[in-house]
């Protein structure tokens, strides 16, 4: 990583397709949750171990911001960052719906040990022109999610203003920007690359561990 990772703001439900594919309602505004800094790890090629016996855990690609300077009023999101990555927002989807049906905080399923895989970083284009490029998950080879800023409900600027107004938002913070339609589950091996445009950013392979 670049520099030591602050707050991990993630959006949920960002893209409407995924929202429709996990029977969701499309959100009225961001929703915004919470992972430990200490679930990033470094998405470069080496084995990301996730935990077993905890039923299906599923990937959820993203475009990843890191913020630059500290958020105020008026600022754009091209003066707030400035490099970018694609991590994956591991999932335990099983005690999600657990949680979800209790009414409980999503903490358990989001933010285990190693949930939020992140590539090297990549210098931000800027927000006009990164809607010129998709990115996608490979696994095993297949291309299994794609996506695009252009496909966002919420933009990234409506993102950033409303974490900075809601939670706050400073130098060092990362945005997972929300995950397009595809999700699903990782076994014991699975190979995944992450890709931006033609450029192959990071890559893991998976060890489901006791």
């Amino acid at each position: 990583m670049k520099s030591i990772v602050r707050n991990v703001y993630c959006v949920g439900r960002n893209y409407r397709l995924h929202a429709e594919e996990l029977g969701n309602e499309v959100p009225a505004e961001p929703m915004i949750f919470l992972k430990p800094s200490h679930a990033v790890v470094p998405m470069d090629g080496s084995t990301i171990a996730l935990p077993a016996g905890k039923g299906e855990i599923h990937y959820e690609a993203e475009l990843v911001l890191r913020i630059a300077r500290p958020y105020v009023p008026g600022i754009s999101v091209d003066e707030l960052v400035d490099v970018m990555a694609l991590g994956i927002d591991f999932t335990l989807r099983d005690v999600q719906s657990v949680l979800k049906k209790k009414g409980h905080p999503w903490t358990a399923a989001k933010g285990f040990r190693s949930s939020a895989p992140l590539t090297p970083y990549t210098a931000f284009p800027g927000t006009e022109e990164i809607g010129l490029t998709s990115f996608e998950l490979i696994k095993n080879g297949e291309t299994v999610q794609h996506g695009n800023t252009q496909d966002m409900i919420f933009s990234l600027q409506e993102i950033v203003d409303y974490i900075a107004d809601h939670y706050g938002l400073d130098e060092g913070d990362l945005i997972f920007t929300g995950t397009p339609a595809g999700v699903g589950p990782v076994a014991d091996g699975d190979q995944l690359t992450l890709r931006f445009g033609e450029n192959t950013l990071g890559s893991c392979t998976i060890e489901i561990r006791e």
